[in-house]
């Protein structure tokens, strides 16, 4: 390079008006605001918190639910071989799962916990002829659930300074992968 000569501009760019490096330009971007974050701690309050709710209601039988009698009945009519077990792992996965999604805490691990649970009750109770009265409640919960592993939690959550709250959807995939992978084992061998 002579000197006084500059690598970031020519008389060609200055005369023709344009800067014909190789680099692409840059947009501004979009300014942070709040309204994603408040929108993903609404969903992690209403999903973990129904999610409690329906752990709470296995374990105990609070919210004139079933407890862990009613629903090792229940799963023993959708066919499951150790209903006793999977009670007490679906009261857990459903309570712990939406603990870790309200508090923003182990995130992908809760919102997995909620998606594998309901991909087996869409499996099982899954009524494919009729969609009223068939799974679309259990489909919407999978759903935000699938979604929150991929947004992860915003950043009104314990988790926000962890690894995991900087690669979501790195860490969505492995735990979207457990989840299927649970589903898929508890189907073959508890049915």
């Amino acid at each position: 390079m002579l000197p006084g000569t500059s690598t970031t501009s020519s008389s060609y760019d200055s005369e023709f008006g344009g800067d014909f490096d190789d680099e692409e330009p840059r947009s501004p971007g979009i300014a942070w605001h709040g309204g994603l974050d408040f929108g993903l701690l609404v969903l992690r309050l209403v999903l973990g918190g129904l999610f409690i709710a329906h752990g709470l209601d296995k374990f105990f039988g609070w919210f004139d639910g079933l407890g862990m009698g009613g629903t090792e009945e229940l799963l023993r009519g959708f066919g499951y071989t150790e209903p006793t077990i999977l009670a007490w792992v679906v009261a857990l996965s459903e309570t712990a799962g939406g603990v870790l999604l309200v508090l923003g805490l182990f995130f992908p691990a809760g919102a997995a916990a909620i998606l594998g649970v309901m991909a087996n009750v869409i499996v099982v109770k899954g009524d494919w002829n009729t969609f009223l009265g068939g799974v679309e409640m259990e489909m919407m919960y999978a759903g935000a659930a699938f979604a929150l592993l991929f947004t992860g939690p915003g950043r009104v959550a314990i988790d926000r300074h962890t690894h995991w709250f900087r690669k979501a959807p790195i860490y969505g995939a492995v735990f979207l992968v457990l989840a299927a992978g649970a589903s898929v084992v508890t189907l073959v061998v508890f049915r």
